[in-house]
């Protein structure tokens, strides 16, 4: 037998045969026996799993030394048997597989950090899944969407409703080449005055809009109205609007009718329950009027944009009220609902479509419509689309309209994204603002009540309820599903016709409670902040809030579903804890905006809150402006920190004054700098120069040249008379001295060099 040698004699290898093993793969490691190992200490003890075949291979091994015999000279090396033992077990049968009763005994000793991934992947499921069921626009989950979706945690689906990362992404459409389509030309002025309007003077309009609280701002502002007969409806919508029960335009109707009438693009910013549906619904049935016929596979004509599925439902009933007089068809597209129905009533054409942006560009990507020849947009609560997430969805759907649409845009707030917006997809548009932006209505009557805890605020329900209830229909808010569930059980125990409305609910069951709501089979509504917005029930007399509110603009929605429209019978009552003292000084701030009445009980609380009460302390002492920019708490800017109607102050006789307008500061800004600078120039002659720097030539020929900015010798403000009768304190006196010492000139001299210009002398220290 050849051997081969390893560089010691005795060592070497039977190459008798040539394993698959070592033709594919190196060579494995040799296992050396524990005994082999003394004296050594770098060996390594990784192949453990071996260890197991260690006797039954030294068996063999000493079998073949002793029963076979070799008629070579050389003695076999034990470590080639050895190692021929264990090759032929790799080749006889794998290793017996693990029993499971074995496995499981092994893991019954956790790894800690094995737990702790464990126990954070099980928490990261149940986020998701609450993520993935809440209701985007019903619970608490409401106010974390906008920042759970600038993190990148959360998404929408086409339903509008709040997804995981990892599931499907409603991709905007891209935007289309106008420039490549030819549209058809259309109209959009149908707005003349009437004699009435037209006769009303600057003056006599200015104090007509300071009436109704209205601030204006853009081009040619079109006059506002006083009556609807001022807009020039055809009588089809005249007899809509009287069997609607509207006697007189709103404050946003008054100023917006005219405005959406003339074919201008506008922002109205408006509080909540103000009319401004009916501000865009009536001018947009006259749009449509005026235009040709659809015909197959076109449409719509108008579009309209809200953030939730309520206010969308909401609009889309205004809407066909109004659209029913002229048979104009009018569909909802919103989540929740079939999408094969919306698909065929789509496909059936109609000339206004109300959609949520999710489920519109779905029905786009599916050809359900086409936007050519849409002409009329409306983005309705465009703040509130933001928050939840929906602006690339919206320019995705203002980029398939035509460039030269009538586009109408309308928030209760005006955060700086929606003011982004609004500069890039409106043209020249004119501005309206009634009242103060984010501002409660001030036809609703607050009533706040400050309760020690949460579980004195039941009671007081139960004992206020049925007075609310003969007044009218009750809305009452909490911030959580399990509280709405809670309310809604006791109120059910003790008779009360009561339902509850939150995001478990689907939208087939949240359409059939507020049906029968608004029917008169349920008298009191328990409700999260699916129903603070767009919610138009006449009927409701009453809003409690049982729980606060998670900022101010949430507050002024969710009381704003009473005293809608005018309606000057609303009651909004607010009960808060003393450990919400933060809450509390917002709310002293919207309540002092509004004109409403600030409890003993709600000041003082408001007074535990460090912020509230420094911003206060500072408008107390000695005139002084605080050190904040102002303003009321959120949503209220411009508010004076009072204590409202019927509160008894220490400094109730401090006279009140205006905060002056941006023309006027700049006014006195620049007084003050001119007084400053007269204060620190003398004028003079240029004989006086002479006269007076005349025995010193170098000063004379080193002089410096003028400021900056500065004629040399003129006067700044004017004359030079004119500039001494009014800088001077004794004009007679200080005139006449001044010229005399520094020109030498007799006072009563006549000055011959009145018309060369005149040098003035350097501010003091100026050579310094």
């Amino acid at each position: 037998m050849s051997k081969r040698k390893f560089g010691f004699e005795g060592f070497g290898i039977n190459r008798q045969s040539t394993y698959s093993f070592e033709r594919s793969q190196p060579p494995q490691r040799l296992y050396v026996p524990p005994s082999a190992r003394h004296g050594h200490d770098h060996y390594e003890d990784t192949d453990i799993d071996n260890i197991d075949f260690d006797d039954n291979n030294n068996d063999d091994g000493s079998k073949n030394n002793n029963g076979g015999g070799n008629d070579d000279d050389d003695e076999i090396d034990p470590l080639d048997a050895f190692m021929e033992g264990i090759h032929e077990e790799m080749r006889a049968a794998p290793p017996p597989k693990e029993k499971a009763e074995d496995r499981y005994r092994d893991d019954e000793d956790d790894d800690p950090l094995e737990s702790f991934l464990k126990a954070k992947k099980d928490l990261g499921l149940t986020l998701a899944s609450d993520a993935l069921h809440a209701g985007y626009d019903s619970d608490e989950e409401v106010y974390a969407a906008a920042k759970a979706v600038d993190a990148g945690m959360i998404e929408y689906d086409s339903d509008d409703n709040p997804i995981v990362i990892d599931k499907k992404k409603i991709e905007p459409i891209p935007a289309l080449d106008h420039s490549s389509i030819d549209y058809e030309p259309f109209n959009k002025d149908f707005y003349e005055e009437t004699p009435s309007i037209s006769g009303m003077s600057e003056q006599d309009v200015s104090e007509y809009r300071k009436s109704l609280a209205i601030r204006v701002s853009g081009f040619d502002v079109p006059k506002p109205i006083k009556t609807f007969e001022d807009c020039g409806f055809p009588s089809q919508i005249m007899n809509a609007i009287k069997k609607q029960g509207y006697e007189k335009p709103t404050s946003i109707q008054c100023q917006a009718l005219p405005v959406v009438l003339s074919g201008r693009d506008i922002i109205g910013i408006a509080k909540t329950g103000s009319g401004k549906t009916a501000s865009f619904v009536l001018p947009m049935i006259v749009h449509i009027m005026d235009q040709p016929e659809l015909q197959k596979e076109e449409g719509p004509i108008g579009v309209i944009c809200a953030p939730t599925r309520e206010l969308a439902h909401q609009i889309y009933l205004e809407a066909k009220k109004f659209a029913k007089a002229y048979g104009v068809r009018v569909s909802a597209v919103y989540g929740g609902m079939s999408k094969l129905e919306q698909f065929k009533e789509l496909k059936a054409g109609c000339e206004i479509v109300v959609a949520t942006p999710g489920r519109l560009i779905d029905m786009l990507k599916m050809k359900a419509l086409t936007m050519m020849r849409a002409t009329y947009l409306v983005l309705d609560e465009a703040d509130r689309m933001f928050d939840l997430g929906f602006e690339p969805q919206v320019r995705s759907i203002v980029g398939q309209i035509r460039p030269d649409r009538q586009t109408l845009l309308f928030s209760a707030t005006m955060p700086r994204k929606v003011e982004k917006l609004a500069r890039e997809i409106l043209s020249d548009p004119i501005r309206v603002t009634v009242g103060e932006v984010g501002m409660a209505n001030e036809d609703i009557t607050q009533v706040v009540h400050v309760i020690p805890s949460d579980s004195e605020k039941l009671p007081w329900l139960l004992e206020k309820l049925p007075e609310m209830i003969d007044q009218g229909d009750t809305l009452v808010f909490a911030s959580k599903k399990a509280t709405v569930d809670e309310i809604e059980s006791q109120l059910a125990q003790r008779g009360f016709k009561v339902a509850a409305l939150h995001g478990d609910k689907d939208q087939a069951s949240r359409m059939d409670i507020l049906q029968k709501f608004k029917s008169g089979l349920y008298h009191v509504l328990i409700a999260t902040d699916v129903a603070a917005r767009g919610l138009d029930i006449k009927s409701i007399k009453s809003v409690v809030n049982f729980d606060i509110a998670k900022d101010m603009d949430m507050h002024v929605h969710r009381i704003g579903r009473t005293g809608r429209a005018g309606d000057k019978d609303g009651v909004a009552y607010t009960l808060i804890t003393l450990k919400e003292a933060r809450f509390a000084g917002e709310l002293v701030n919207s309540l002092v905006a509004a004109g409403q009445n600030v409890s003993v009980e709600l000041m003082d609380l408001a007074m535990k809150d460090g912020r509230f009460r420094s911003k206060r302390d500072a408008r107390k002492g000695g005139g002084k402006k605080g050190k904040g920019r102002g303003g009321g708490g959120r949503g209220v800017r411009g508010v004076d920190f009072g204590l409202g109607i019927g509160y008894n102050s220490e400094s109730n006789n401090a006279p009140s004054t205006t905060a002056p307008s941006r023309s006027a500061a700049v006014n006195s800004l620049r007084t003050g700098m001119m007084s400053q600078f007269k204060s620190n120039f003398v004028a003079a002659s240029s004989n006086s120069q002479n006269q007076g720097f005349g025995s010193n030539t170098s000063m004379a020929a080193n002089k410096r040249p003028a400021l900056p900015g500065f004629v040399s010798g003129g006067s700044i403000g004017g004359d030079i008379n004119t500039y001494q009768n009014t800088a001077s304190p004794n004009p007679a006196t200080s005139a006449v001295n001044s010229t005399s010492q520094v020109s030498g000139v007799n006072p009563g001299q006549k000055n011959t060099n009145s018309s060369k210009p005149k040098e003035r002398r350097r501010p003091s220290g100026w050579d310094r």
